[in-house]
């Protein structure tokens, strides 16, 4: 009999401000794992033990004070703990972890990239360019091993991924650029990009809304930041995917919303 497995991804903007809305996220979707990126919190003060009480026992930590941060909290047996450093300057930034059932699940936050997009003018933009080809690196050299990759990618890559393509251009998230070095980490080990699977473009679809916006409901000014691609081993589990939108409305919210796909392996 297939057994069901749901994972999750969210980046949160700080595990600790945002307690009230990962609970009820926890009691309301009760997903078999989360992977949370932006804890901006050391591992020694994460809130272990809000997880615990929810049924999550194994986690996965890779904190840094006040920036970045990323975690994976399961209710399933994880193993290994690899952390990688794209970033090249020892940013927390990368977790990742096997499955007794040789599932690997890789946790990204991926640089913002600053304002300007030009890597002359903005060494952040530079340094998000250059953690994207040490993924290309690192993707391209897998092996067979069944993985999905997830997390707050920074990138909206496709036209209908953000709000206006035509006023976005210039704007870093999505400069021509940024979705082409996208496009060439997807191929480099022909990853599934499981939300654009069960919301084929040009479906809208986004999971970061401003926190500029004084109603986010009403501009509408989303992009899909967050992502969870797979191999496609893994993608023909996949029964379901979805963008959890409410959470954009919840008290104190995270500018980013969770994601959510269900296997059955």
């Amino acid at each position: 009999m297939p057994q069901s497995l749901r994972v999750a991804s969210w980046n949160i903007n700080s595990v600790r401000a945002r307690v009230d809305i990962v609970d009820h996220f926890l009691v309301e979707e009760a997903p078999d794992i989360l992977c949370l990126q932006e804890t901006k919190v050391v591992n020694d003060i994460f809130p272990a033990d809000l997880f615990r009480r929810r049924g999550y026992s194994y986690q996965m930590l890779n904190g840094q004070r006040m920036h970045h941060g990323v975690a994976i909290v399961s209710k399933v047996p994880m193993h290994e703990d690899d952390r990688f450093d794209w970033q090249a300057n020892g940013e927390a930034r990368h977790i990742g972890v096997r499955l007794d059932n040789g599932l690997r699940i890789e946790n990204v936050y991926v640089p913002a990239g600053g304002d300007i997009p030009d890597r002359d003018l903005n060494p952040k933009f530079g340094q998000k360019i250059d953690f994207l080809e040490r993924m290309i690196e690192w993707s391209a050299a897998l092996d067979k091993q069944p993985t999905i990759l997830t997390g707050d990618f920074n990138i909206a890559p496709m036209e209908c991924d953000v709000w206006s393509h035509k006023q976005l251009l210039n704007v870093v998230s999505h400069t021509p650029l940024e979705c082409e070095i996208l496009g060439r980490l997807q191929a480099s080990n022909d990853w599934v990009d499981i939300g654009r699977h069960f919301f084929p473009a040009p479906e809208r679809l986004y999971t970061w809304w401003s926190y500029r916006a004084k109603d986010w409901v009403e501009s509408d000014r989303g992009r899909r930041l967050d992502h969870m691609w797979m191999t496609a081993d893994v993608a023909q589990k996949a029964i379901s995917h979805r963008v959890v939108e409410p959470a954009r409305g919840w008290t104190r919210p995270s500018d980013h919303v969770p994601i959510i796909t269900e296997f059955a392996f």
